[in-house]
């Protein structure tokens, strides 16, 4: 809570270094702790996340049009950047898309944007899991057999959840390391494996068979999952000085940054390794090392290195994807259960949470299906697009409603513009995820319409609270 006693909406923190982000806010004071650098660099710490070390062998498929799909992903995202920023500087209260739909379409947009975002993070740490086991197959073969992979995949989630049973003392330690190991093969391969970049790995343009905007599009639902953070500044606007100036600053910059350490990495491991043998990688920047330097010490070593970050992820994340039910709860808009901590953790979110995400992998790994890791990518595009619409959708309404006092006249056309590509480049990414993402991702979101239901009953026999929520809303 903040000083100022009142109940405020907290946020859906970034994708990556959870311990960074302002999850919960049990001190009492909310102080500007960081300016535009800093800020910048949480930016890009967040977007850079555990999902890039397989997302070269997902967009494989799809040909070297993948690499379009990463030029118009990034125009699309420092969009979207441009208006996190602009509403920032309309509400500059630590929360992002949370805080944008609540207080222009009131609790139910506010509670929509929350439980979409912790969908993302539950379905995203069962995704992370998936991706983690194909490097840990590298050191250890477990991919041998389903039943195998699977279980590996649950260890790898159950581990941190029960650290962080044991309470956050350690959790930022964790992360940097975490941190410094995830960019160490990153930059290893982004800019060595220009030095060993062969034409003939490339495979062909469009290598799915498909249309060149299908295939464009399917692709970038994929890679939208490198993108989760972009938010990052936005949900962190409490935190940064001067946030009305720095927050659109630091996230266009932080973005732009993201793509361009993206791009160089999935052009590299193109470059350097084959086609036919990218297409089936479980381990893609190990199989880049491999090749460059020949043996498989190099790829241990970034298997290894992969392994720890992803593990750094999930333990950060494990934590975070139950203080967004936790803050909610606060709210009155999750059940009461959620707000319970014990040594600083929210443990019935981390219990929920971890059974979740453990229930969709086993799901996943025995419905036959041999690309887990993307169908659980592209459910967290279509559950992440949620919030991202919705903030896109308050800033139409501000601009819309014409409101002197909230829409600057001078800038009107540039920032309806702007929020025209954010929009459309949201409803994008819906129809690239598929049909089948977005079925399961409609199911999840209809259940949040149930518990919404009882949470809003629940609140009209608490006319005090409400009336608390009501003023902060429109404060």
């Amino acid at each position: 809570m903040h000083d100022t006693g009142t109940a405020r909406p907290s946020a859906p923190a970034s994708r990556e270094n959870p311990a960074a982000s302002p999850a919960t806010e049990e001190s009492g004071r909310h102080a500007c702790r960081f300016g535009l650098p800093v800020a910048t660099a949480l930016v890009m710490g967040n977007i850079i996340g555990g999902g890039i070390f397989l997302l070269p062998a997902s967009v494989a498929p799809y040909g070297t049009v993948s690499l379009l799909s990463f030029g118009l992903l990034t125009v699309g995202a420092i969009a979207l950047a441009l208006v996190f920023g602009r509403l920032a500087q309309r509400d500059p209260r630590t929360g992002g898309p949370y805080v944008y739909a609540r207080g222009a379409f009131g609790d139910f947009a506010g509670f929509l944007a929350a439980w979409a975002y912790w969908i993302t993070t539950w379905v995203s740490n069962a995704a992370l899991a998936v991706a983690a086991v194909g490097y840990l197959d590298v050191l250890i073969p477990v991919n041998h057999h389903r039943w195998t992979a699977c279980l590996a995949a649950l260890t790898l989630q159950w581990l941190p959840a029960l650290a962080n049973f044991a309470g956050t003392r350690y959790v930022g330690a964790v992360q940097l390391v975490s941190t410094v190991l995830k960019f160490v093969p990153l930059l290893l391969v982004a800019i060595g494996g220009l030095f060993f970049f062969d034409p003939d790995n490339l495979g062909p343009f469009r290598a799915s068979g498909g249309s060149t905007i299908g295939a464009v599009s399917a692709s970038a639902a994929l890679l939208l999952f490198s993108y989760l953070g972009v938010e990052s500044a936005s949900v962190s606007a409490g935190e940064v000085k001067n946030p009305r100036r720095n927050v659109g600053r630091a996230t266009v910059i932080g973005t732009a940054g993201a793509a361009l350490v993206y791009l160089l990495g999935t052009l590299s491991v193109f470059g350097s390794v084959a086609h036919d043998r990218l297409v089936t990688s479980t381990a893609p920047f190990s199989d880049a090392v491999n090749a460059m330097f020949g043996g498989t010490w190099g790829g241990w070593a970034v298997a290894l290195a992969a392994l720890v970050s992803m593990v750094g992820c999930l333990n950060g994340w494990t934590l975070l994807s139950a203080q967004t039910p936790y803050a909610a709860a606060q709210d009155g808009l999750f059940p009461k259960a959620f707000a319970r901590r014990r040594r600083g953790v929210p443990t019935v979110g981390v219990a929920v949470t971890v059974v979740l995400a453990s229930l969709l992998t086993v799901y996943n790994y025995t419905s036959g299906s041999a690309k887990v890791f993307e169908m659980l990518v592209l459910v967290t595009t279509f559950t992440a697009t949620v919030p991202y619409l919705l903030a896109t959708a308050a800033q139409i309404f501000h601009l819309v409603s014409g409101r002197r006092e909230r829409v600057d006249r001078a800038r009107l056309v540039r920032d309806a513009t702007v929020t025209a590509v954010a929009a459309g480049f949201s409803i994008w990414l819906v129809a690239g995820a598929g049909y089948a993402a977005v079925y399961q991702g409609v199911l999840f979101l209809f259940v949040g319409v149930i518990v919404y239901a009882v949470m809003a009953a629940r609140r009209q026999s608490q006319p005090d609270h409400a009336d608390v929520n009501n003023a902060d809303v429109t404060a």
